[in-house]
C-alpha cells in the first residue's frame, strides 16, 4: 500500500493542496436496506436493545413466530439530487475544493440516470453497489463511471447474476473484466473485512481471501469505509497491501449524515481520477471529523432521521411508515402505512418512541459517553 496516504482531517485539514474532492459510494431512495441491519446495529446499545428483546418476545408470545426483519427493508431519504448536493456541499465547505460525486445504489443505477438528464449533475458517473454471491457469502461491489451507452445493459447483467438461483462463480471474473474495460471505469472491493453475512470470522476471511485472490486482475482498489468500525479498516489496508491494491475511500453515507471518508486528488474529472487509482495506483483517503464520533452514536442518529416524516420528500412519502416495507406470505411488498393502517406492533411502536428519546440532548450526551471508543487512529 506504498503509494496509498491516509490523512485525518482533525490533525491536519489536507483539503488546500488539493483540487478536488471525491465522494464515493452513498446511497439514496432508490436503495433498499435490510431493517435488519438496524436491529444488529442496536444489539448491545444501552436501554435500546433490552426493551427491543422485551418486545420481541411479547410478539413471539403472541404470534408462536418470531418477527422476521429480513422480509422488510427501508429506503434512505434523500433523493438523487438532494444526495449530490450533500456531498458536493461537504467538500467545498470543509476542504474548499471542487467536488466529484459517485452515488452508488444497491444494485441499482436510477439515481444515476435521473442525475445525467439534469443539466448540473450531467457529469456525474453512472456508478452502482453490485451484490455478489459468493461461496456461503457474498461481496460488494463498487463499480463507478460505466458507460453511459452500455450502463443499462450491464445493469440488466448484474441484476441476472446477483438474482440466479446458484450463480455461476466461474462467471464472475469475465463479468468483473467486461464492467472494467471501460479504462475510464473503477471497481473497488467495498468493505472487504465486514462479514455482512455472519457467517464467522474464519469463514468470511477464508473467502475474501479467495475472492481477491481469484478476481485480483479485475479489482482496482479496496475500500476504507466511513461507517465500518477503525479497527476493521486497518485490517482492509493490511489486506490491500498484502494483495499489492491502493485503498480508495467510501463514505456508504445513507442518512443525512455526508460520507465520512473521501478521496483527495488533483484530477478535474472522474476520469483522471480512475486513471491516477488504475494506472498509478495513487490514492489519497481522508476521513472527515465525524469518523472520530463513536460509530454506534453515528449509527443511532441516522436512524432518527429515518424514521422522521418527511413533508418534502422527493415521492411523497412523508410518513416514515411509507418507506418502509414488508414482504407479505403472498410475495406483495407493502409500505408499514399500508399494511398496518396505522395500527402498530407494539415492538415497533416501542422502539419509534425510544429512538425519539435520542434526539433528546442529555440522552445524546449521555449515549456519546456510553458508546465512546477509545481509538488510535493510525495504520
Amino acid at each position: 500500500m506504498k503509494e496509498s496516504r491516509v490523512h485525518f482531517h482533525w490533525e491536519n485539514a489536507p483539503g488546500s493542496p488539493f483540487r478536488t474532492g471525491v465522494s464515493l459510494h452513498s446511497h439514496t431512495l432508490h436503495s433498499r436496506e435490510s431493517l435488519d441491519s438496524i436491529h444488529r446495529a442496536t444489539a448491545n446499545t444501552p436501554w435500546l436493545s433490552g426493551a427491543i428483546r422485551k418486545q420481541e418476545a411479547k410478539y413471539r408470545a403472541a404470534k408462536g413466530r418470531d418477527l422476521d426483519l429480513k422480509r422488510a427493508w427501508w429506503t434512505p431519504p434523500l433523493s438523487p439530487r438532494q444526495a449530490w448536493a450533500l456531498e458536493r456541499t461537504q467538500i467545498e465547505n470543509a476542504l474548499g475544493s471542487d467536488a466529484l460525486v459517485s452515488i452508488t445504489d444497491h444494485d441499482n443505477i436510477d439515481a444515476c440516470l435521473n442525475l445525467q438528464v439534469i443539466e448540473a449533475t450531467r457529469g456525474c458517473p453512472i456508478s452502482v453497489e453490485w451484490t455478489v454471491p459468493f461461496r456461503q457469502t457474498f461481496f460488494h461491489i463498487g463499480v463507478h463511471n460505466m458507460p453511459p451507452d452500455a450502463a443499462n445493459g450491464m445493469m440488466r447483467e448484474m441484476e441476472a447474476f446477483t438474482a440466479a438461483p446458484t450463480p455461476d462463480e466461474d462467471r464472475i471474473a469475465p463479468m468483473l473484466e467486461w464492467l472494467g474495460a471501460a479504462p475510464e471505469s473503477l471497481i473497488v472491493l467495498n468493505h472487504p473485512v465486514w462479514d455482512e453475512n455472519h457467517i464467522g470470522e474464519t469463514a468470511h476471511r477464508e473467502c475474501v481471501t479467495e475472492f481477491i485472490g481469484s478476481f485480483r486482475p479485475f479489482i482496482h482498489a479496496l475500500e476504507l469505509n466511513g461507517l465500518r468500525p477503525w479497527k476493521e479498516n486497518q485490517r482492509a489496508a493490511r489486506l490491500a497491501e498484502e494483495f499489492g491494491l491502493p485503498v480508495t475511500s467510501g463514505g456508504d453515507r445513507h442518512g443525512r449524515e455526508p460520507n465520512a471518508c473521501v478521496n483527495l486528488t488533483n484530477a478535474a474529472t472522474f476520469a483522471e481520477f480512475v486513471d491516477e487509482v488504475r494506472l498509478d495506483g495513487w490514492s489519497d483517503v481522508l476521513f472527515m471529523p465525524q469518523y472520530r464520533e463513536p460509530l454506534k452514536m453515528r449509527i443511532l442518529e441516522n436512524m432518527c432521521g429515518i424514521i422522521e416524516d418527511d413533508p418534502l420528500h422527493a415521492l411523497g412519502w412523508v410518513r416514515w411508515s411509507d418507506r418502509v416495507f414488508y414482504l407479505t406470505d403472498e410475495g406483495i411488498a407493502k409500505s408499514l402505512s399500508e399494511f398496518f393502517n396505522g395500527k402498530y406492533p407494539a415492538v415497533i411502536n416501542r422502539f419509534v418512541s425510544l429512538m425519539g428519546l435520542v434526539k433528546h440532548r442529555r440522552v445524546r450526551s449521555a449515549l456519546r459517553v456510553a458508546l465512546n471508543e477509545d481509538q488510535e487512529f493510525a495504520l
